[in-house]
């Protein structure tokens, strides 16, 4: 369909390259093949539980990953995903997402046969591995780009030239802007070349050419050889550029969705145990469609970022309002029963204020006022905020301005530890674990990022590495702090954080416990309650409830086995609640699962507390008598 008269070749060099991977494949990887065929829901188990990291900020380098598997198993995770870690190029690699080199590792973080040894490490502790593999471009130091420079015609249309400015002028209509401060328009002048060349991110990064069927059956061959070193997922990073089309904002496009299932469909002949996750972080009219719809649906991708539910919690935290995030979910349609969503509360990149007018009218709010608002909150200049964030990206023309911190800075506890006061630091460690909680009761699989688990702050030395001085999305990407996790788990481990786990249903935190040690038992408690409830696996979704009080954020989940209500105070202060709201849900005698305790609820008010999480479950159900 998308290749054309070049459908039937593209066809049989794919079958070549897959049969080769097959012979090529270990037998231990064909042992994972078979048992993730007669498990093809382990991405959706409620024991998922993805850790994202960089390589050299989390342990220095793959084996130093390696040596650290065991605080990733106290912390139940399931599934290690290491930030880009492929051959960059030299300096300013924007984070690792201009690729030198596909076949090769990082010079610093050792090499491919370390990379295989980790991920034989990580499936002998039951453990996946997940990397990044960008689509879109590569830096244009790639061989392929030095080849299209020296004059080939091959490589030369691998990528998107113009010999003047004639046509990008014409494309630019209809392209938005992706880095405005430091990489403005989506074309440049290479001088090798002579012509403008197609580079949607940064001067570095040249677009390849998606039409051209040779680019897609390079792709498939690099899923192929990594899926064989032992990569578990692949992260398709920035998919959503990957085709272009003349008057309009070239993402989104249905030959994305093609590109995808074909691509998905080779890797799962040659490697059945691989899974494909997008990086789609695109408006919720279009999220849905990396996971399939229509003809496409459960083919694409087997999980994607839910982006707005990320966007929609912090924006509920500011405003201690959840019509927003209920008004913007409720228009999201149906996923795919045999995907899954990454859900997540931050990540290695800034918080865009994913809010689109529309939704933003139907809550009653001004969308472009409300956007402005986050901004100001989240970067701390908004009166009575909590947060320390900083602008990124800000663009004067559309007033967007994008957000960088890490989750607890964000959440307060930064600003907290500044004052000194044991209140506010306690309603700080309470928002990080209210977060926590809606980020693993959401039903996808929950990613956690580095350091989160212990309340790390925003990197004061974010910007002493001259490669990443004009870019603050360092603060919140600091080096693992060891000491600080060594001290935290010996407190845990002899109990001082156990009071906070107990209490996770009431919003308490007024122990003296140190901070690191409180966030990191609550979130361990919440990880070990998840992992024992089936009604928290990804096949079933989350639908948002309109609660009697818009503070509170109620999530219910009809499973098979017995219904699920979620309830989360988003406000620092107590909310009464008529208990008549539960109970047609769960009933009057619900278990509390987070507590383990059994709540009466034929009493005449429920009252929430400040920041609590509540997971109810109801009475089980019974098969249908014949």
């Amino acid at each position: 369909m998308i290749y054309g008269k070049r459908a039937n070749e593209t066809f049989e060099r794919v079958l070549g390259i897959v049969a080769k991977a097959m012979v090529e494949r270990s037998e231990d990887l064909r042992a994972l093949d078979e048992q993730r065929l007669l498990s093809p829901d382990w991405l959706q188990d409620p024991r998922q539980l993805a850790y994202v990291a960089y390589a050299d900020r989390f342990a220095g380098n793959l084996r130093g990953v390696e040596q650290h598997l065991d605080y990733l198993e106290t912390l139940g995770v399931t599934h290690l995903h290491l930030m880009p870690l492929l051959e960059p190029r030299e300096g300013n690699s924007d984070g690792g997402y201009a690729v030198k080199d596909y076949g090769k590792v990082r010079a610093d973080l050792d090499t491919m046969d370390d990379l295989e040894s980790l991920a034989s490490a990580l499936h002998k502790k039951g453990m996946s591995l997940e990397l990044d593999l960008v689509l879109n471009h590569v830096a244009k130091e790639h061989e392929w780009a030095q080849r299209a420079r020296a004059g080939e015609e091959k490589y030369l249309s691998y990528f998107l030239t113009f010999p003047d400015r004639t046509e990008p002028d014409e494309w630019e209509r209809s392209l938005p802007e992706i880095f405005p401060d430091f990489a403005p328009g989506n074309f440049t002048f290479d001088e090798t070349l002579q012509r403008w060349v197609w580079t949607t991110f940064n001067d570095f990064q040249w677009d390849l050419n998606w039409a051209n069927p040779d680019v897609f059956c390079e792709f498939v061959e690099i899923v192929c050889t990594l899926a064989n070193r032992g990569v578990d997922l692949l992260r398709l990073d920035a998919i959503a550029f990957t085709w272009k089309k003349k008057g309009t904002d070239s993402q989104n496009l249905p030959e994305v969705h093609f590109l995808t299932r074909a691509l998905r469909a080779a890797a799962r002949i040659a490697a059945p145990a691989l899974a494909i996750k997008a990086e789609a972080i695109v408006g919720p009219q279009d999220l849905v469609g990396y996971l399939g719809v229509g003809e496409h649906a459960g083919k694409l991708s087997d999980m994607a970022y839910h982006n707005s539910y990320m966007v929609q919690l912090w924006s509920a935290l500011a405003s201690r309002d959840t019509t927003l995030l209920r008004v913007a979910l409720a228009k999201f349609p149906p996923k795919p029963a045999n995907t899954t969503w990454g859900s997540y509360v931050r990540c290695h990149d800034d918080i865009g204020w994913a809010v689109t007018d529309a939704d933003a009218a139907d809550a009653g709010l001004d969308g472009f006022a409300h956007r402005a608002f986050l901004s100001e909150f989240y970067s701390g200049t908004f009166p009575g905020s909590f947060a320390e964030g900083l602008v990124f990206q800000h663009n004067p023309t559309t007033g967007d301005k994008r957000i960088s911190g890490s989750l607890a800075s964000l959440a307060g506890l930064e600003k907290a530890l500044k004052s000194g006061r044991e209140s506010d630091i306690a309603l700080a460690i309470d928002r990080i674990t209210l977060l926590h909680a809606a980020m693993l009761g959401f039903g996808g699989q929950p990613l956690l990022y580095m350091g989160d688990e212990l309340g790390m702050l925003n990197d004061p030395h974010w910007a002493s590495d001259p490669a990443h001085a004009d870019d603050n999305r360092w603060v919140h990407r600091p080096r693992m702090d060891w000491a600080l996790a060594r001290e935290a788990l010996a407190q845990v481990g002899e109990g001082q954080g156990s009071s906070a786990s107990a209490e996770l249903g009431s919003g308490s935190a007024s122990h003296p416990t140190p901070a690191a040690a409180q966030v990191l038992s609550r979130f361990v408690h919440l990880v070990r309650v998840r992992k024992g409830l089936p009604q928290l696996h990804a096949s079933v979704s989350s639908t948002v409830v309109a609660a009697p009080d818009a503070r509170l954020l109620v999530l219910h989940r009809d499973h098979p086995l017995s219904e699920m209500l979620e309830v989360f105070n988003m406000s620092e202060y107590p909310v009464p609640l008529n208990p008549t709201f539960l109970r047609e849900f769960v009933g009057s005698t619900p278990r509390e699962a987070i507590a383990g305790v059994e709540w009466d609820l034929d009493v005449d008010q429920v009252m929430i507390q400040p920041y609590a999480t509540l997971w109810f479950l109801g009475p089980e159900r019974t098969a249908p008598q014949k």
